[in-house]
């Protein structure tokens, strides 16, 4: 019987160090109601858009849709047309067909719609107007389930959607620290560490991701220590059995 006893003790005692804190694998703790920042990213130099101009007399809408032909291996049967495509260059401006220059850099998709369409409406009646940020990517790297580079579809991201994106949080991965690294305005490298368990992470700036953004999520204290000499479930269970082992010869 106290063979028994002491195998329950260890197994007690494995269950115990295995167990983690609701404070600290739990989002948003003590939630209340918050309001976020706006959610909509900029348009920064070097991004690459599509700009298209509809109108119920699409004739006049023509001269603003540059296309071009892709695909199709020089049979135009099975070649596709696109809209072309327009990069935002360092100065923060395309050219756009009959307006000339503008200037887009520091607008939201739509903000930057609403300029155009005020543009354009000299000769085009009653234009609508939609604007895409094509390479808005992120990154998303450590103790997550699936690192990699994600592209974005919509214009806005946050930190919870781009992590599970990446297969969330692996329970080896700190909850408290995670790390965004930014390159804003002039080349100039910006970070912040965010705390997922408090409710008021989402008043920070970093909160909503923008274009290039790096996510790290560090491992935890146990997580590096498990690298180092421990590493798996299955040598906590060869510990617990070389106990069990040795208990077994001493009381024989």
């Amino acid at each position: 019987m106290n063979i028994f006893k002491i195998v329950q003790v260890i197994l007690c005692l494995l269950l115990i160090t295995s167990c983690v804190s609701k404070k600290k694998v739990a989002y948003f703790q003590n939630l209340e109601n918050q309001k976020s920042l706006p959610n909509n990213i900029e348009i920064q130099p070097d991004d690459l858009l599509t700009i298209r101009v509809s109108a119920p007399e699409q004739e006049a809408a023509l001269p603003f849709n540059l296309t071009k032909t892709v695909g199709g291996g020089g049979n135009m049967g099975n070649a596709n047309v696109e809209l072309e495509t327009y990069m935002v260059s360092n100065d923060g401006t395309i050219e756009f067909p009959v307006i000339g220059t503008v200037e887009v850099q520091g607008y939201t998709s739509i903000e930057l719609a609403s300029k155009i369409k005020e543009l354009v409406s000299p000769y085009v009646k009653d234009p609508i107007v939609n604007v895409r940020i094509l390479n808005f990517k992120i990154s998303v790297l450590g103790e997550v389930r699936s690192p990699g580079l994600y592209k974005v579809e919509d214009d806005y991201i946050s930190l919870p959607q781009a992590l599970s994106m990446a297969g969330d949080i692996m329970i080896s991965g700190k909850r408290k620290n995670v790390l965004v690294m930014r390159e804003g305005k002039n080349g100039e490298k910006r970070h912040a560490y965010l705390d997922l368990t408090d409710a008021n992470v989402i008043n920070s700036p970093f909160y909503n991701l923008q274009q290039n953004d790096v996510v790290y999520v560090e491992p935890t204290g146990a997580a590096k220590q498990g690298a180092g000499y421990l590493g798996t479930v299955s040598r906590y269970l060869g510990v617990a059995s070389v106990a069990i082992s040795l208990v077994l010869l001493f009381t024989n």
